[in-house]
């Protein structure tokens, strides 16, 4: 090894001792004959100190020595001088008394500022990733995720998990339009698919008798990316025999909550993790992702408005749809500016606009006045409507209550993002809180209005409520599923499910989402004959490791948590992927392009 210890890694016990460090410059100061360099590698910061006369090299090359130049330096560990420690370094009590030093490799001045902790052009960030890497904030976050996926190694191989490999060369399927394809050379015409999720290896591990299954899976989608998507991600893959819903529920919230309180214990994790259906979630909340770190639930005004004057919220019960509000605390004391984002939101939900009652500071919430409330409803609202208005809301004076009256979906979409925009703006979310829940009972199937049919909600696999099975045929909506979604702060952390493992059911799915007999077995002879060799009962979960990731390092952007991402375009600037290729390869390969879209 060229370097006896880590920078980083050194303490006052260090003192006295002969050591030889490497690393990249991080700061370099002069003090006459005296040069300070900050020293960085992977561990750490220390400072080498410099007599500039007494070094196997001029005080000239010295003085050229500039940021991120690669050093050897040799000398001795020595304790600071009293009034020189810097308590906010992890080294700040000791410094290295430098004997001999070596310029390993100079650098050209970087495009942004390695040591310095602001904001950096997110191209230039991406095309100089490698530098970006040595950033503090990048080593910690890529620190955090190696002892992520390193305790749940442990944890899973402890529980008798085996972790086992799958292939990235698959089959693709009809309902796998977001695949990424690979054409095949030895076979002219026909193409690979890469795995969007190893679902039907694992399963068929289950039919192979391997009852506990884990891996740290790559998966590929090529989809629109947002701030928690990307092409390429990685995932915990889980899959267990002869289990039921609660047991693969309890497994993840036992390696949450163990390795949250080993790793980050600065966040507040519940012990037990609730439970809320599907249905209960929409009515709630508004949304199948909700975030739990605060209270704004939804409630459904139809009783109160049953005989209302206010002729919109009439007609919205005469259509058979809803009238749904949120209760803001102390929401009286927002802007018109910012009651105004409320508007915008319900509009690009194409609705009109929410209803606002802002309730007077003042207000007797038990003999309400009408002289207390400021609302454009107010001419039109009831003493008797505002009184049970207050009750339902649980409203308190200074309190502001919005409704939405619609089609459920707009409604739901409306308050579940405003509810989220009100608890920012009211700074009633907790940040050093992990509020986790389980979202259960899915509904099987949902209609797809563009493509006229049924598509599966979660996949094809997904294990139906026994007592709805008869639904399928003639009422697929009301078909509830044993698909579960692991949920925290807002974002879906990870979804599973139990298994379809007998191949009549699987069949009669397959039929209802229009899959034609032939197609099926085109497509998935080989799971259909897996099923009838005895598969077991089966389910799993696969949480993402990236969102994960990016939750516990507080990162809004999963690139963030990721060595080399692609951008929002699916590109990568560093290597300039995706790129043309040769004609050669085309011709072996059988395939040609378009001119026109290679001229795009």
């Amino acid at each position: 090894m060229l370097k006896t210890h880590m920078c980083g890694n050194l303490d006052s016990s260090s003192i006295n001792k002969d050591v030889t460090l490497a690393g990249w410059v991080s700061r370099r100061r002069d003090h006459g004959g005296l040069t300070f360099i900050d020293l960085r590698d992977s561990s750490g910061i220390i400072q080498i100190v410099l007599r500039n006369e007494e070094l196997n090299i001029s005080a000239d090359n010295i003085s050229r020595i500039r940021n991120e130049w690669v050093i050897i330096v040799h000398g001795t560990i020595m304790i600071r001088q009293k009034g020189t420690e810097n308590k906010k370094m992890k080294t700040g009590l000791i410094e290295l008394i430098a004997k001999e030093i070596t310029i390993s490799n100079k650098s050209n001045t970087p495009p942004f500022p390695i040591n310095e902790d602001i904001d950096i052009d997110e191209l230039n960030r991406m095309k100089y990733r490698y530098l970006d890497l040595r950033r503090s904030k990048m080593l910690n976050n890529l620190k955090l995720r190696h002892n992520v996926t390193h305790f749940i190694r442990n944890f899973l191989s402890s529980k008798e998990f085996i972790e086992i490999e799958t292939p990235i060369l698959n089959v693709a399927t009809p309902e796998g339009a977001r695949d990424y394809l690979v054409p095949s050379r030895v076979h002219p015409g026909k193409f690979y698919a890469l795995p969007q999720s190893p679902q039907q290896w694992k399963q068929l591990l289950m039919v192979g008798g391997f009852e506990k299954y884990f891996q740290i899976a790559r998966c590929f989608r090529d989809e629109d990316l947002r701030s928690d998507r990307q092409p390429e991600f990685t995932q915990l893959d889980i899959e267990m025999s002869f289990v039921e819903q609660e047991d693969i529920l309890m497994l993840i919230e036992e390696l949450f909550t163990k390795m949250i309180d080993k790793l980050t214990p600065r966040f507040s994790i519940p012990k037990k993790f609730p439970s809320i259906t599907y249905n209960e979630c929409i009515e709630k909340y508004g949304t199948d992702k909700p975030d739990l770190r605060f209270g704004i639930e939804i409630h459904d005004l139809k009783k109160i408005f049953l005989n209302t004057e206010i002729i919109i919220f009439k007609k919205m019960i005469d259509d058979k749809k809803r009238i749904r509000a949120i209760n803001i605390p102390n929401g009286s004391t927002l802007s018109k500016k910012q009651i105004k984002k409320y508007n915008e939101i319900a509009i690009k939900y194409g609705s009109k606009g929410v209803a606002s009652i802002s309730l007077d500071h003042q207000i007797d919430i038990n003999n309400p006045s009408m002289d207390q409330v400021d609302s454009l409803l107010k001419q039109f609202l009831s003493q008797n409507e505002l009184e049970n208005l207050i009750q339902e809301m649980k409203s308190e004076a200074g309190d502001l209550i919005l409704i939405s009256a619609d089609e459920v979906s707009v409604t739901s979409n409306i308050l579940s993002e405003i509810r989220v925009l009100s608890a920012e703006l009211m700074n009633l979310i907790d940040y050093d809180k992990l509020s986790f829940c389980f979202v259960t009972e899915f509904p099987m199937f949902e209609f797809n209005k563009l493509e006229d049919r049924w598509t599966a909600m979660h996949h094809l696999f997904t294990m139906p409520f026994e007592e709805d099975i008869h639904l399928i045929d003639n009422d697929p909506g009301q078909v509830r599923s044993h698909a579960y979604d692991i949920v925290c702060n807002g974002q879906e952390v990870g979804s599973g499910s139990i298994r379809i493992h007998q191949a009549d059911l699987f069949l009669k799915v397959l039929k209802r989402l229009d899959i034609d007999e032939k197609i099926a077995y085109e497509q998935f002879e080989h799971m259909i004959q897996a099923f009838s060799y005895g598969a077991p009962p089966h389910g799993g979960i696969a949480p993402g490791i990236d969102r994960l990731v990016a939750i516990l390092a507080k990162e809004s952007d999963i690139r963030e948590v990721i060595a080399f991402p692609k951008t929002k375009t699916a590109a990568d600037i560093l290597t300039g992927a995706p790129s043309f290729v040769d004609q050669k390869y085309l011709d072996e390969l059988q395939l040609s392009i378009n001119e026109d879209e290679r001229q795009s």
